[in-house]
Order: structure tokens, then C-alpha cells, then sequence
């Protein structure tokens, strides 16, 4: 049997304005996110493009993977996926090697130059994320933190 769900009261004109006034923020800071990202493709090889960038992350963060987990992982398509993995593994920076717990599949990972650059990367980007938020007080940080994974939650749902 379907139920119906209880109709939610509308929204009242102060939040329609405060949600109005996040978007405009959030949309800024996404194509600030997007901007700072293709500098740290570049900064990786100028030959890679911003979603190879985030394979590369997953695989620094994660360790190795199956293609499919891969793909999975950052919510690409896996043809996408393979595709840039044959681009930066001919660049040297991610391998194919066979999976021990199954011989027909193959675990892309990082070489050694790639962990390494990736490190590095992630080590400027840090720098740079604590360098912005030096003025912050703790709680603010908490709550911007606790407010957004709030937000990422609901976006899951």
C-alpha cells in the first residue's frame, strides 16, 4: 500500500532568501573548486585533464583498485575510467598488475613517480586549504565541517 507523505508547510520568505543566498555562495566556491582544480591537473602533467586528477586521488587515498571499483568509486562510467588509466599509465604514473585474489582481473595502482607527485600535490593543496583558514576559530571550522557533511548527506538521499 502507498503512503503519502505528509505535505510539508511552504517556505517562508526568510528561508526562501537564506537558501537563495547559499546557493549563490556555494555555486562561487564550486567554480572556485573547479578553477583550483585544473591548476593541480596541470601541476600533476599538462597533459591529464581534472577527472584523471580525481582517479589519481582515489588511488592515493584508497590504494589499488579494480577498474570497476574505480569507476564506482568516483561515479564515472567505466569506459570513461579506462581511458584516462591507459593515458596515465603510458605518462608513468598509474600501473596494471594482476589482482593475487583473482587472475583474470587486473589492480590499477600508482607508481612510485606517481605516489610521489601525488604527495606532493596534495601536500601544496593542503598548505593552501590551512593557509586560507588560519583565521578561522575552531568552531567555526567544526561547524562549517558538521554543516556540510550534513549537506552531503542529504544530497546521498
Amino acid at each position: 500500500m502507498r503512503t503519502i507523505a505528509a505535505e510539508q508547510p511552504p517556505a517562508s520568505d526568510e528561508k526562501l532568501a537564506a537558501i537563495e543566498v547559499l546557493d549563490v555562495q556555494l555555486s562561487l566556491l564550486w567554480r572556485r573548486a573547479r578553477a583550483i582544480n585544473h591548476q593541480l591537473t596541470r601541476s600533476v602533467h599538462p597533459d591529464i585533464e581534472p577527472a584523471a586528477y580525481g582517479l589519481l586521488s582515489a588511488l592515493l587515498n584508497q590504494g589499488a583498485m579494480r577498474l570497476t571499483e574505480l569507476a564506482r568509486h568516483i561515479g564515472v562510467g567505466k569506459p570513461s575510467v579506462s581511458r584516462q588509466i591507459t593515458l596515465l599509465a603510458s605518462l608513468g604514473l598509474v600501473l596494471r598488475t594482476t589482482d593475487p585474489r583473482d587472475g583474470r582481473a587486473q589492480l590499477i595502482d600508482l607508481t612510485d613517480a606517481g605516489r610521489e607527485k601525488m604527495r606532493s600535490v596534495h601536500q601544496g593543496r593542503q598548505r593552501a586549504f590551512h593557509e586560507r583558514l588560519e583565521n578561522w576559530d575552531e568552531s567555526e571550522l567544526t561547524s562549517l565541517a558538521t554543516l556540510l557533511a550534513k549537506l552531503n548527506s542529504d544530497y546521498v538521499r
